[in-house]
């Protein structure tokens, strides 16, 4: 398969009719395309102990089925984005420990929450913003031992690389959302 016959493969499933859906399973594609490169930033940006990061291959394929699930039903879809990652979040914390401020995930799952969902949907992205909320304030600190421990100084480095993840996720979602405003009129 061709590099152009991949990349249409991949818009062609990632397509839908429904703006909404379309931009939760475009969100949820970029998630699968990076997951396999973190294994590789924390061993530039951390250091060479990246076994604990694969672990975080469990939930490849639930954004990956974001997608199919819209296909099946739209809503369901929509809300296996946030919860994946809210999952994906819980493990992490596990697995590097919360000093590896991997927990600033759950901002961008409330963000999607919100963003993926219409007014009358509205509870739905409140239910996804409170359960993120109550996975923060229960387990924060209460994960137990992690998979490996890190250095202070591996934790400040995690620190970073999880903040600008978060960032860049975070700032990816917006321009997404200001393109589907500017569809429908915005200025």
């Amino acid at each position: 398969m061709s590099p152009s016959s991949l990349w249409q493969s991949i818009k062609a499933y990632a397509a839908h009719d429904d703006p909404l859906v379309a931009t939760a399973n475009t969100i949820a594609l970029v998630v699968v395309s990076n997951q396999p490169f973190y294994p590789l930033y924390l061993y530039w940006l951390v250091g060479p102990d990246v076994a604990p990061s694969y672990w975080l291959f469990l939930s490849t394929p639930l954004f990956a089925a974001v997608p199919a699930i819209s296909r099946l039903n739209t809503v369901a879809g929509r809300v296996l984005l946030p919860l994946a990652g809210i999952a994906n979040t819980m493990l992490s914390a596990k697995a590097f420990g919360v000093a590896s401020g991997v927990e600033m995930f759950l901002i961008p799952c409330v963000l999607i929450g919100f963003v993926v969902f219409r007014p009358s949907e509205r509870i739905i992205g409140l239910a996804i913003a409170g359960l993120a909320f109550l996975v923060f304030t229960m387990l924060h600190g209460n994960y137990g031992q992690p998979v490996h421990v890190y250095t202070p100084e591996e934790y400040a480095s995690f620190v970073k690389l999880n903040a600008t993840s978060v960032g860049t996720l975070t700032a990816f979602v917006g321009l997404l959302v200001a393109g589907l405003i500017s569809q429908r009129g915005g200025t």
